[in-house]
């Protein structure tokens, strides 16, 4: 097609030529009515042949633009494999291009059970239900989330208002939801693969130190921006209420991305509290305000989880432990205690930071953010954005205030920390002995000196 334009513009001098000679041979400067048509027949040519290019280009311009695992799935060759053959292809093919388009597809039991080969391979279980392996007929690695069936209409709503968030939040740090199920028989959510599972893989047990310092801030810096996506930036804002090193999940390049805040319930922009009526979280990951009956709770219950994640990535293990004596060994109260005494450095016991000062800093800057995060007061704690500058590097933490004032552990036989409260010590609402009067700073930080 490109040669036929070309030709066609080659032919247009010549076609003028012979209208040229045409009139020239009959003398008397020509007819002009001949010269009106020939001229016309020209201009209609090269409108034709304008035309004609600009389709070419168009084509190869958006053939460029698809992208490549659009192309894949369309014009993949590869066979499905025998246990997911029972979806015939014009059906997959309207499944992929609905994933391509960031669409939630629904599908059917049967293709669930096709997709995960029978639920063969199980990858974990959470309160909600199990995660099984799966893959979609062009190779397309899948993680299938079955929640558990309940008789009463609780279940159904947490299942909708998973589908109905997750399905419209779009960020590099939140898991993607490509579909679900929902039925009589069962309901699940049809969820992205992530390749190294989750963070507390990586914190505790054998593979602890597989991650060096760099890559562990990076995942801190990148699980805050997801957060903060979700409290300051959604359509609506959402509270995760359960940020622990199980629901922030690793994919292949170790890339943080959050799971499960489809469960959390929703609050409008304009409602800053959500009262609850029952127990949520993950006991040591959840805020004291939790602990009490139907408190108002804000977001800030997701900074003070955020802090004892923290806590947990620089010493690489649980926040509480039982030692062989029976006493409890709770490292957030190490982290005060060293913080006080100017010696954060050595709290990460993993690396000799003491001769790397790029190191040294940021392990105690990581420490700093996560005392402040942890603060018996709400209002004391950092929005999540702010928690994210402090991270990175680009403003100057303020001396955190003394945290967990509200609590104390108790020597038990088990390895959870037994909490006791006094509602008498928690002032929430108020502010921190760093607070400013004149409210034109923020307390948590301040901007950079330049030098």
């Amino acid at each position: 097609m490109p040669s036929m334009a070309a030709a066609g513009f080659i032919g247009i001098p010549i076609l003028l030529s012979q209208f040229s000679t045409s009139s020239a041979q009959g003398g008397g400067g020509g007819n002009p009515t001949s010269i009106v048509v020939a001229f016309s027949v020209v201009g209609s040519v090269v409108g034709l042949l304008t035309l004609i290019a600009i389709a070419i280009f168009s084509y190869k311009f958006a053939k460029k633009l698809v992208p490549d695992v659009v192309r894949k799935w369309r014009n993949t060759s590869t066979p499905a494999p025998a246990e997911i053959r029972g979806v015939d292809a014009p059906k997959m093919e309207i499944i992929l291009r609905g994933i391509a388009e960031e669409s939630p597809i629904r599908f059917t039991a049967q293709q669930l059970n096709a997709f995960t080969n029978n639920y063969s391979t199980r990858l974990g279980s959470g309160g909600f239900g199990d995660v099984y392996k799966g893959q979609f007929p062009n190779g397309l690695k899948i993680a299938v989330k079955v929640l558990k069936k309940n008789s009463n209409k609780k279940a159904e709503n947490q299942f909708m208002a998973e589908i109905e968030t997750i399905g419209r939040t779009r960020h590099r740090n939140l898991l993607r939801l490509y579909g679900f199920c929902y039925d009589e028989s069962m309901s699940a959510l049809v969820l992205e693969f992530m390749e190294n599972g989750s963070l507390d893989r990586f914190l505790y047990g054998k593979i602890k130190n597989e991650l060096d310092w760099e890559k562990l801030l990076e995942i801190a810096i990148g699980t805050g921006r997801g957060i903060a996506y979700l409290h300051e930036e959604c359509e609506r804002k959402i509270i995760h209420y359960d940020i622990k090193p199980g629901n922030i999940l690793l994919d292949e390049n170790f890339s943080p991305k959050i799971g499960d805040f489809g469960l959390a319930n929703l609050c409008n922009k304009d409602n800053t509290h959500d009262s609850l009526t029952e127990y949520r979280g993950t006991p040591g990951y959840s805020a004291p305000e939790l602990l009490r009956f139907n408190f108002p709770v804000t977001y800030k219950c997701d900074v003070y989880s955020f802090g004892m994640v923290l806590f947990e990535m620089v010493g690489r293990r649980k926040n509480a432990a039982v030692s062989p004596l029976g006493s409890i060994d709770w490292f957030p109260i190490q982290v005060w205690e060293r913080f006080e005494k100017g010696e954060l450095v050595n709290m990460s016991s993993d690396y000799d930071v003491e001769e790397d000062g790029e190191r040294k800093m940021r392990v105690e800057r990581m420490c700093a953010v996560a005392l402040w995060c942890v603060q018996d007061s709400p209002e004391d704690r950092p929005p999540m954005s702010a928690v994210v500058r402090m991270l990175e590097g680009s403003v100057e933490i303020m001396p955190p205030p003394k945290p967990f004032q509200y609590m104390f552990p108790i020597l038990t036989d088990s390895s959870a920390v037994t909490v006791a409260m006094d509602s008498e010590q928690m002032s929430f609402g108020s502010t921190s002995s760093n607070s400013n009067s004149k409210g034109t700073l923020p307390i948590w930080y301040k901007a950079a000196s330049r030098t």
